[in-house]
């Protein structure tokens, strides 16, 4: 590839194997975001929220629905696999594009580090000998080669995971269902929207359980890292953003407000305790059902956490690609085999291995990877709902712009993800920040060297000759500078 810039000639562009339906689209939305992602988080949101579980997962995937709109609306301008990274490009111009793709790294790079590790402590859990660590790194290993195996290889084991875990979730729906027909709930019918009465119900306790709960849709937007390589062009993977969110809000606002149903204790008592918080979900299946739904819960959350980073690195690997593939990470990255970009989910996969381990490794590991992956993917939101106002609204490409569509529901959307930065961790947002000023000195090395008399490349990038991917051709001319 150098050797074809150096002189003077556009390298062929770096092209990804077109072999994802939309099926697969949504196996690696849903494993990325995990069906039985409120298992770990619904006591803390149980009581934060004053007993009212499923509406803070109601009123926080209306929420998150902004943001899928926003990525359904730009992956159509932009079908290219460098997800927030190449909207930010065409939406806001080329700073903000890397700055974009460098805050989603953070996010795309740690997720799959946190899940990992959420394995490695499971299936310590059930095996104790084996340390969690020593578990964790077999995730990884294991995940890495079924994605370095290509894209459909990984999607249908995916979806062989993903289909065992909506198989648990039923099993536990119907035992939940069961139990509450013949012994009636332990709370009333009503309460997880509005509330269990042992504390007075509270708008504002909600929306800050809300500002908790979008967490657990963080993975959904990986869905659109995989543009270059689904049939049926881009509404199809539009789509899918919007078919994901949409399928987990509902498996989250059913399985919490089954576990609510269930729950023996108030959600005051659990306000008052929360060392029982963490392991409230399966103190309700346990007491209300058995053990045994307790323990095949556990299996699946640790295989599911495991398989859930493999849609992550992934992701991660698709991002890394995009952005080397516009020189703003090693060209090397961009490098592609069978129509998939091994070095770069091996880059991905390496990061992601230091990171799971060394916190596996630690006591507090957990508590600090948590708290620095979200910040990342809620900057790369609110620059993605930017884009959309500066693609349609500001630089009008599109002809005249639906004000609603293109600005009343980005400006909402961008409205939600600020909310949660702010309301985010101290410790995650210095993190946060630490991570956009080295963001930010990478920009400005890079424009001092794209400067540069001569250098290929150098100047406006709007794509062309850079191997911006198949099928960008028309949006990269609707681009200009």
């Amino acid at each position: 590839m150098a050797s074809g810039t150096d002189s003077g000639r556009a390298p062929a562009p770096a092209a990804l194997r077109r072999s994802l339906g939309f099926r697969d689209l949504v196996v690696y939305g849903l494993l990325f975001i995990a069906p039985m992602a409120p298992v770990g988080v619904f006591g803390a949101l149980d009581a934060a929220s004053h007993g009212a579980v499923a509406l803070v997962y109601l009123v926080a995937t209306v929420a998150m629905a902004f943001t899928a709109f926003s990525y359904a609306q730009m992956v159509r301008v932009a079908p290219q696999a460098g997800s927030v990274f190449t909207y930010a490009r065409k939406g806001l111009g080329e700073g903000p594009g890397l700055i974009a793709g460098w805050m989603a790294l953070l996010d795309y790079l740690l997720i799959p580090a946190v899940a990992y590790l959420f394995s490695g402590i499971a299936m310590n859990a059930l095996v104790p000998e084996v340390s969690r660590w020593v578990w964790t790194a077999l995730a990884v290993v294991v995940t890495t080669v079924l994605n370095l195996c290509g894209v459909r290889v990984a999607a249908r084991v995916g979806f062989a995971v993903l289909a065992l875990e909506v198989l648990v979730l039923a099993v536990f729906v119907a035992a939940a269902v069961t139990v509450l027909v013949l012994d009636g709930p332990r709370r009333g019918w009503l309460s997880p929207l509005t509330g269990d009465g042992s504390l007075a119900f509270s708008a504002t306790a909600v929306l800050g359980a809300v500002s908790v709960a979008v967490l657990s849709y963080l993975g959904f937007d990986a869905v659109v890292s995989f543009a270059e390589e689904v049939t049926g062009g881009s509404r199809r993977v539009a789509r899918a953003v919007l078919c994901c969110l949409a399928l987990a809000g509902v498996l989250f606002v059913v399985q919490s407000w089954l576990a609510a149903l269930l729950m023996p204790v108030s959600a005051a008592e659990l306000a008052a305790a929360p060392g029982r918080q963490g392991a409230a979900f399966y103190t309700a299946v346990e007491s209300a059902v058995g053990s045994w739904l307790h323990d095949l819960v556990a299996v699946s959350k640790a295989v599911g956490a495991a398989f859930a980073a493999l849609a992550g690195q992934a992701a991660a690997g698709r991002l890394v690609f995009a952005m080397a593939r516009e020189r703003r990470l090693p060209r090397v990255l961009a490098r592609t085999s069978d129509g998939t970009p091994r070095a770069a989910l091996l880059v991905a996969a390496a990061v992601t291995l230091v990171a799971a381990v060394w916190a596996a490794r630690r006591g507090d590991g957990l508590a600090h990877l948590v708290s620095v992956v979200d910040v990342g993917a809620l900057v790369a939101f609110t620059l993605l709902h930017a884009s959309v106002v500066g693609w349609f609204v500001v630089r009008r490409r599109e002809g005249a712009p639906s004000w609603w569509r293109h600005l009343v529901v980005p400006v909402l959307g961008a409205a939600v993800t600020v909310t949660v930065i702010v309301e985010a961790s101290r410790a995650a947002q210095l993190v946060g920040a630490a991570w956009l000023a080295l963001g930010l000195a990478v920009l400005l090395a890079q424009r001092g060297r794209r400067r540069t008399p001569g250098r290929p490349g150098a100047g406006a990038g709007t794509g062309t000759g850079t191997g911006t991917g198949p099928g960008s051709d028309t949006s990269d001319a609707r681009a200009g500078g």
